[in-house]
């Protein structure tokens, strides 16, 4: 029998024998949520590991070296699949909180606390593997560029995030103070993504999405767009993962206060 999350100021899940809702809220059913994450994240992680095998195997080993960068154009195949993420979870941590403000949906909350971790690992890649590329072309580990600043300030929203939401025995309140800190730097998602078009900096402009005619040969483009994928596979698979894990803990939390109740009037 499926039972509420009873804890201190957890917004309660609907129990299993609820009458459905219309829309997201269909999915809001912890058991519902589990069933179809259950089927899903097998094939999901699969897929994953299959797609991100193929692309590093491609870009690090069998891809041809950049006439410019020579043999250093391979920590592209991280570090750009990072920053699409890094942004791109951004993103998403963004819809989520709307969910969670404006329509109240019940998992949003548990899945945006469990985004945040893994959008702040990803940004950390991207910064440390921008870095690694950055010494042997720029001659420097770090400048304080427009991309580079704003990137690193993507990071900190990231953890001010994770942090925020755990910061309260009341969690939700700490949700909604997290949802409102994401949506405010949500601002900062456009700055990323078009500080090498509105200011002068070292960073390089976008090279892949220029539609007709990208900056990299199909050779090294290719690859990329692959590691790209897996990536984002496997940052999907994390994301689902850590929710599932979230849920059950709460129906166990709520199981064992209600247990613990029953002793108590018994």
């Amino acid at each position: 029998m499926e039972t509420a999350d009873t804890s201190p100021g957890a917004r309660p899940l609907p129990l299993s024998a609820a009458p459905p809702r219309a829309g997201l809220h269909r999915f809001a059913n912890p058991g519902r949520f589990l069933q179809l994450s259950g089927r899903v994240l097998p094939w999901l992680a699969a897929a994953a590991v299959l797609t991100l095998g193929v692309g590093l195997a491609w870009g690090l080993f069998l891809s041809p070296p950049d006439w410019q960068q020579g043999e250093t154009v391979r920590i592209l195949y991280v570090h750009v699949p990072m920053a699409w993420l890094a942004m791109g979870g951004y993103a998403g941590l963004a819809v989520g909180s709307i969910l969670s403000l404006i329509w109240r949906h019940p998992l949003a909350d548990l899945a945006c606390r469990e985004l945040s971790p893994v959008g702040a690992m990803a940004t950390a890649l991207c910064l440390a593997t921008g870095s690694l590329w950055g010494k042997p072309m720029w001659g420097t580990w770090w400048v304080w560029d427009a991309r580079l600043t704003s990137v690193l300030v993507l990071f900190f929203l990231w953890l001010g995030h994770a942090a925020l939401v755990r910061a309260f025995d009341d969690t939700e309140r700490g949700a909604r103070m997290g949802a409102i800190l994401a949506l405010i730097g949500a601002v900062n998602v456009p700055i990323v993504k078009f500080s090498v078009d509105w200011w002068n900096t070292l960073h390089q402009p976008a090279s892949v999405t220029r539609l007709g005619a990208p900056g990299l040969h199909v050779d090294i483009l290719y690859p990329l767009l692959v590691c790209g994928l897996g990536f984002s596979l496997a940052f999907a698979a994390l994301v689902l993962a850590r929710t599932r894990a979230a849920v059950m803990e709460r129906r166990i939390r709520a199981l064992q206060l209600a247990a613990a109740r029953r002793a108590d009037i018994a």
